[in-house]
């Protein structure tokens, strides 16, 4: 009986063996199903991740873009404006020199009528004084 009984045990001892290393099999299946699950959620989770960083980036990107249109078209109108006010004050610096001219002009004339007017008194008295001689 001492054969049956090792065989018996050697029997017993191969069967938890097995069922050992089935165990484990089935615990290493299982591990290995749970890390690719992890794995798969983290490399979901960082496209997610990248594809926020990203969206937020273009966003700003797009607003500096749009911004830099807006000071542009700004930029334009205000050399328009600069433009026309450089326009307009040659206008008035002409106007103004021929406002200035013509009241050289007619300082000029009043001074003539001042010395015609003299030199009529003069040529009057003249005349007064040899007409009483």
């Amino acid at each position: 009986m001492d054969r049956s009984k090792q065989g018996d045990s050697a029997h017993g001892l191969e069967a938890s063996l097995i069922q050992f290393i089935n165990l484990h099999h089935f615990s290493s299946l299982k591990l290995r199903d749970s890390t690719e699950k992890a794995k798969k959620d983290a490399i979901r989770s960082a496209r997610r991740v990248s594809e926020l960083l990203v969206d937020s980036v273009n966003r700003e990107v797009q607003e500096s873009f749009v911004m830099q249109k807006r000071i542009e078209i700004e930029i334009r109108a205000l050399a328009a404006n600069i433009l026309q006010f450089g326009k307009l004050t040659d206008q008035w610096l002409a106007a103004s020199h021929s406002i200035n001219t013509a009241i050289k002009e007619i300082g000029d004339f009043e001074n003539w009528m001042k010395t015609m007017e003299f030199d009529c008194k003069s040529i009057n008295a003249a005349i007064c004084n040899i007409h009483q001689e």
